[in-house]
Formats: C-alpha cells, structure tokens, sequence
C-alpha cells in the first residue's frame, strides 16, 4: 500500500445546520447523498455552465463536530471560500478554508484503517483508491498507522495518469471547460436527477442531446513527453491539446470528432512531434467515433 501527500489540494469547510441546503443548491452532486461514509465528486459552474471548481465533498460524524470538508485545488481554495461566502447571502453558514492547517492524502494498491484524520473512498474511480483529510503534522505517523508506504506526490500522478484521470488546472483550463468535456459525467460528478444548481440548465441539455464533441481521452507514447498545453495535431488539423504524463501514460482533451476521422484515415496524432496513441479510458461510455449521435428532444406538440 503506498499514501502520498497531494500538495496541490486543499480543504474548504461548510458548517452549520442549512449548510447540506446551501451546498445542493450550489453543486453538481445530489448533497443529500453525501455521508461521513460516503464522499460526492462535484463541481461549482458559472451560470454558463463552466467549471470554477472540481472537489470531492464528505461529511463528518457527529462525534467529530459535524460539517462538510470539501477537498479541492489549493490554488483556487480562496477564491472558492469568497465565493461560496458570496453565495450564502443570509445562510446561517460558516466557511473556512483550512489548508494552511489539514491536507489531503491519497491511498491506493490496498486500504486499511486509521484513527487519524477524516477517511473516504475516492468518489470518482474505485481503482484510485482512498482519500484522507488530515493535521499536515500528521502525515507520517497517518501511513504508518495504516501499514502504507510514504511516497512522493509524483507517483501517486503516475497512479492517475495510468487510469485516465484528469486534474484541473492540467488537462483542463478552469472557467473554460464543461463538466462532460472533463468526464465529470463519467465519473460520477453530475447528479441529472437532482434539484436546480448554479449552471444546470446548460449542463442537461449537452446530457439530454448529446452534444459533447470534447472530452478528455486517454493516450500513450514512447520516449519524451511533450509538455503540458501542447497542441495536439491531426496531420496539420489541431485537434486538442495534451496534458499531464508520466511513464508513457498521458492525457489529453481532443475533438472526439476530430480524432475519429484521423484515426479512421490512417493518420498519425502527434503532440510537439511525439506520435500518440489515442483511446478511451477503460471505465469510460462513451466512444472514439466520426458520427456524433445527438439525442432528440420529445416533442412538445399535440
């Protein structure tokens, strides 16, 4: 089992007695569905329908004083607690971002048990593995009760990228991109049968008629990898841009569209000159295809 500290999070705290309310009518994810045993992938969209924010929010037992820890992008908590104290008007809510206090660990390749800290299954993939909310002091002393090996941050990236992952800020541009262009459908992050939420509107209808031509796509490669933001081309077309890499496992947002009828021709995608190897994650349902397939809208006439 290994455990790593993950730098780049952070952790946003929701407290008070409306703050499930507060937060369903905010997020992409159903809150009434989230318990301290059960972690959400969520996200908090501009009414347009675009990701300010990607996060994995659980809740505390009772015994430990109740609330919602939210794990986050650290770079962008700040910004997140504004904005979440913007939206609470009169809500009697507190929010605190503690990430000069707690950090976020990953777990993964085995699981156990520990008394430190705040501990969740990861909500969007099973093969991830664990999550943990705790005391930045603690983070040795955490993997050794647990019977985990304490690792650097960069191989539990290399654990992701091999599974088709993606990370905000990487493989995808905040404020830029929507949630089925990150998989976020796919991995559990979008609750369709849920109440209203900020940027909902939007989000149904690319469900409802299928129109997400982008997604993020895994690929491979040989030798050196290109970096981050890296144009991914079709022969001279553009058809995406690549994103994080490690170990010859990659990421990339492309036009499915695009690289469908590349790959259907016979032509090689490259990124900085490096050829790629483009295909679908394993847990994803949706296909490299040239045909988009739109759903139609029932009719509303007699």
């Amino acid at each position: 089992m290994k455990a790593a500290l993950l730098p780049d999070r952070g952790v946003v705290k929701v407290a008070g007695e409306p703050a499930r309310a507060f937060l369903n009518g905010l997020l992409t994810t159903d809150m009434g569905t989230v318990s301290p045993q059960r972690a959400r992938f969520a996200a908090l969209l501009t009414p347009q329908g675009k990701i300010v924010v990607d996060c994995m929010v659980v809740e505390a037992p009772e015994a430990d004083g109740g609330g919602f820890f939210i794990d986050c992008p650290r770079a962008l908590a700040p910004a997140f607690t504004a904005k979440l104290n913007f939206y609470k008007l009169r809500a009697r809510v507190t929010v605190e971002d503690l990430s000069e206090k707690l950090a976020v660990m990953a777990v993964w390749e085995g699981a156990g048990t520990t008394e430190y800290g705040l501990a969740y299954a990861d909500p969007r993939l099973a093969a991830l593995g664990q999550r943990m909310i705790v005391p930045s002091s603690l983070a040795a002393e955490t993997a050794k009760d647990l019977g985990a090996e304490l690792v650097d941050a960069s191989a539990y990236e290399a654990h992701r990228i091999a599974l088709g992952v993606p990370r905000g800020g990487v493989d995808f541009a905040y404020g830029d991109a929507f949630p089925h262009e990150t998989d976020m459908d796919q991995l559990a992050g979008v609750d369709f049968a849920k109440g209203c939420y900020v940027g909902q509107e939007v989000v149904s209808r690319m469900e409802h008629r299928g129109t997400a031509r982008t997604r993020i796509v895994a690929a491979s490669y040989s030798g050196g990898a290109p970096e981050a933001g890296t144009p991914v081309m079709a022969g001279e077309k553009s058809v995406g841009t690549f994103g994080s890499s490690s170990e010859g496992k990659a990421i990339a947002l492309v036009r499915l569209d695009r690289v469908g009828d590349a790959m259907a021709a016979g032509v090689t995608v490259t990124s900085g000159g490096v050829p790629l190897r483009i295909a679908k994650p394993d847990w994803a349902k949706f296909s490299l295809t040239t045909k988009l397939e739109l759903k139609t809208e029932p009719s509303t006439q007699n």
